[in-house]
């Protein structure tokens, strides 16, 4: 398993400002966007997911943060997808396990604030990330809620890895509990707006209506129903 090197990290960051950690899989067939699957074949879940992640580096990285990738896989595909892009292993455990150690890791580095999003926010708005940057000048945590009971982007001001501990992953309890936690640890929460991931057949629906220009939509609008599909890994 990889290993994190804050001290190669902190050489990525800058020593002060806002740190954007994105968390993404290595496009594997079978193992991504799989409540995609049915309808769709795993090559095609992989295949759209691998476009939503390059969509969603590549916007993200001109939000007013430094951008990180905090990556499940193969440290050299990620390289060899993004270079120059910090590479930051995500490690075992559950997802809450993982963003804790992921912000901790950031902040340790030299970064803060530091905020999190997954890699199928294709046409996440900038602006939105910003106020929830900006939100942390009163809130010690921000989240832009999702359609689906969970967020799309958390934003810290400090450290707070218990923040993520007891949260039921992948329910649509996500938010709810994550507001609980706050609430419980002493810590203000702001919600900022809202939007939607791309992670089930309605949400690839409202994101076809919502966004269709993006690369993202267009790929599904031309390829999904498509054979072959192309072949991921």
């Amino acid at each position: 398993m990889d290993k994190v090197d804050n001290r190669r990290l902190g050489q990525s960051l800058p020593s002060h400002g806002p740190v954007l950690g994105i968390f993404a899989k290595q496009p594997v067939a079978g193992r991504v966007k799989t409540r995609l699957t049915p309808p769709l074949r795993p090559e095609e879940a992989c295949a759209l997911y691998r476009v939503a992640l390059r969509e969603t580096v590549a916007r993200l990285s001109a939000a007013p943060a430094a951008v990180v990738l905090c990556a499940a896989g193969r440290r050299s595909w990620f390289a060899g997808a993004f270079p120059g892009l910090p590479l930051l292993p995500q490690g075992r455990g559950n997802l809450g396990a993982r963003l804790a150690r992921a912000t901790a890791a950031l902040f340790a580095a030299g970064g803060g604030p530091v905020a999190v999003v997954g890699a199928d926010s294709p046409d996440l708005p900038l602006p939105l990330i910003s106020a929830a940057f900006a939100a942390l000048a009163d809130a010690e945590v921000a989240v832009i809620p999702c359609r689906d009971g969970g967020y799309a982007l958390l934003a810290l001001r400090r450290t707070a890895p218990a923040l993520f501990a007891g949260i039921p992953w992948s329910t649509t309890e996500v938010l709810a509990a994550t507001q609980q936690r706050a609430t419980e640890l002493g810590l203000r929460l702001a919600t900022i707006g809202a939007w939607d991931d791309l992670d089930d057949l309605p949400s690839l629906h409202r994101l076809l209506a919502r966004s269709p220009e993006c690369a993202t939509a267009r790929y599904a609008q031309v390829h999904l129903r498509s054979r072959p599909a192309p072949s991921c890994g």
